[in-house]
């Protein structure tokens, strides 16, 4: 890796997920996004190329675009390894920043939702099942390469990479954001995408709704007190998709919101700023 090359990847760690950033020496390699545990990370090379992450095969599509995620416990190094199509080969070492994660103790959750009745587990299973089919789409669109915005207004009571206890029993680390906010309040799809699942009463979710982003990046929206899309339907960043409720195993109403690259579960808030403030109403 060149020096100029390294002290790009370096700044890179604190970028937001916005315009590529070349990596200099001449190369057809540009990446941006957030080189941090949980952080999605998208690139733009030659047409054609191969493109690995750990040795891991990427899809690049029909104009050299890339995405690969940063799981919760990714390494503090990922090799990087790009072979163009008129020989040349790309390789580099890309330092990972390293996260502390906090302990998060929920109690007042009904026992069935922590402990499950047998009779449910086939139920959950099937639902399973349908959220990893939903996540398995893979188009060529690069809609998650224009930006996201929060998909409500309120108080971030969960935060993603947290160990969960739940009722005093450790459970699997919390995969995404919990925002706090009325029933009713309108949620809205944080990017523009393709609704690949819209469904009521899912066991641990609610009512549910995910969202293709294109290249395997989707979201998801959960615990909603209604649906406002469907199946198949397009919808632009910003367009309301449901409303928060308290639907499935939660404790009050608020939205969880998480980000997937296919079956790798990402931070959704290290795509946008801080929460915004909600708007004070004008006196009258």
């Amino acid at each position: 890796m060149t020096r100029l090359a390294a002290i790009l990847v370096g700044l890179m760690l604190f970028l937001p997920a916005g315009p590529a950033v070349a990596l200099g020496g001449g190369e057809p390699l540009t990446l941006g996004g957030k080189f941090i545990e949980g952080g999605l990370v998208w690139g733009a090379t030659d047409p054609g190329a191969h493109v690995t992450v750990s040795g891991r095969k990427l899809r690049v599509n029909q104009d050299g675009n890339f995405v690969f995620g940063l799981g919760r416990d990714a390494p503090a190094k990922v090799r990087l390894v790009v072979k163009l199509p008129d020989g040349r080969r790309i390789d580099r070492i890309l330092r990972i920043k390293q996260r502390k994660y906090r302990i998060q103790r929920i109690k007042g959750l009904p026992k069935a939702k922590v402990t499950p009745p047998p009779d449910e587990l086939k139920r959950i299973k099937a639902e399973s099942q349908l959220l990893r089919h939903a996540r398995s789409r893979y188009s060529s669109a690069i809609w998650y390469r224009k930006g996201f915005v929060w998909p409500v207004r309120g108080v971030i009571t969960g935060v993603y990479g947290s160990q969960r206890i739940l009722n005093g029993k450790p459970r699997q680390p919390h995969l995404g954001t919990d925002i706090a906010a009325a029933t009713g309040t309108p949620v809205v799809a944080a990017a523009t995408g393709v609704v690949t699942l819209a469904r009521r009463g899912m066991f641990y979710t609610g009512h549910t709704v995910m969202l293709d982003h294109g290249q395997g990046v989707g979201t998801i929206y959960s615990h909603l007190s209604k649906l406002l899309v469907r199946p198949g339907q397009t919808v632009k960043k910003g367009a309301r998709i449901g409303l928060i409720g308290a639907t499935g195993r939660v404790t009050g109403p608020h939205l969880h919101w998480g980000l997937s690259l296919f079956g790798a579960r990402l931070d959704p808030a290290l795509l946008v700023g801080p929460m915004p403030k909600k708007k004070n109403k004008k006196k009258i």
